[in-house]
């Protein structure tokens, strides 16, 4: 049977078990009833044989009422048990019936899952076949090389709810950050500035958040998949923070990504991620 049909059967049970105990509990009532009004029957000593019979019948008839509705009020519980026993059975099947379901589901989810890494797994392997132009360009020439501790991979959305004061407690650190609102001026060509900025530096945050897996967002996909490349190269290089996100999200977005260790807004600081960052540099 269906988990429907299972959890209708329970409700009708439930239903029929209720209805029963209504009518025990009026059954119970009414041997209470009776009993009293059979006891509260006076004969006094003074009275005629007649009135004494009368008396006598009016006991017995409440007694003889009260002894069927306690009859009955045991039959109705002989039924409630039954009710009962049956529900118990009807709720350890639709309990198997619903861990069945659960391992079904946890099963296609996993082969989901399986199946996303491994089409991402191959996307990584043919990125590792082409060059990315935006790390391959060349230095334009009279610009002075400059060597950054750390580049800002993020969402222009999440500059004022973490990202400025992010970059300030790392400068307060005296670490080298390359951030657009500062590194770019006016005129610059944006593609060739990212250029400089991830090959002349040690470590590349990116600042994941709905905002910077949004569609749409081709300046956030280039900088992740340019720091993707440079980890497959040179090893060791993206840093993830997750912001007002999700694990499911990440997992969503890429699960390679959601593997790694990752630093989080919603239980650290932006002082706090600074510190793990300088002291990652100092190693």
């Amino acid at each position: 049977m269906s988990l429907e049909i299972y959890q209708r059967s329970l409700n009708n049970l439930d239903k029929d078990i209720a209805g029963l105990e209504k009518k025990k509990a009026n059954l119970e009532r009414k041997v209470a009833e009776e009993s009293r009004k059979a006891a509260s029957v006076s004969i006094s000593k003074s009275a005629s044989a007649s009135t004494v019979s009368s008396k006598m019948r009016e006991i017995e008839r409440h007694q003889s009422e009260a002894r069927k509705a306690s009859v009955e009020s045991a039959k109705i519980q002989e039924k409630i048990a039954s009710k009962r026993a049956e529900r118990l059975k009807v709720s350890l099947r639709l309990q198997k019936e619903q861990e069945k379901l659960s391992e079904k589901l946890r099963k296609e989810q996993n082969e989901v899952i399986d199946g996303i890494k491994k089409n991402y797994e191959k996307r990584i392997i043919d990125l590792e076949k082409v060059s990315l132009p935006i790390v391959v360009k060349p230095i334009q020439e009279g610009i002075q090389p400059t060597e950054y501790d750390v580049f800002i991979s993020h969402a222009s959305e999440d500059k004022k709810s973490f990202v400025d004061e992010f970059v300030q407690e790392l400068r307060k650190l005296k670490l080298k950050v390359w951030y657009d609102t500062s590194e770019l001026k006016w005129g610059d060509s944006l593609r060739q500035r990212l250029d400089e900025g991830l090959k002349r530096s040690r470590f590349g945050i990116a600042i994941i958040s709905p905002n910077y897996i949004a569609d749409g967002k081709y300046w956030t996909k280039e900088e992740f998949n340019a720091l993707f490349q440079l980890e497959s190269i040179n090893g060791k290089i993206l840093l993830p923070i997750w912001h007002n996100i999700t694990k499911q999200e990440v997992m969503n977005f890429s699960p390679m990504v959601a593997d790694k260790k990752a630093m989080t807004t919603a239980k650290m600081t932006s002082q706090e991620i600074a510190y793990e960052l300088a002291k990652l540099l100092t190693k």
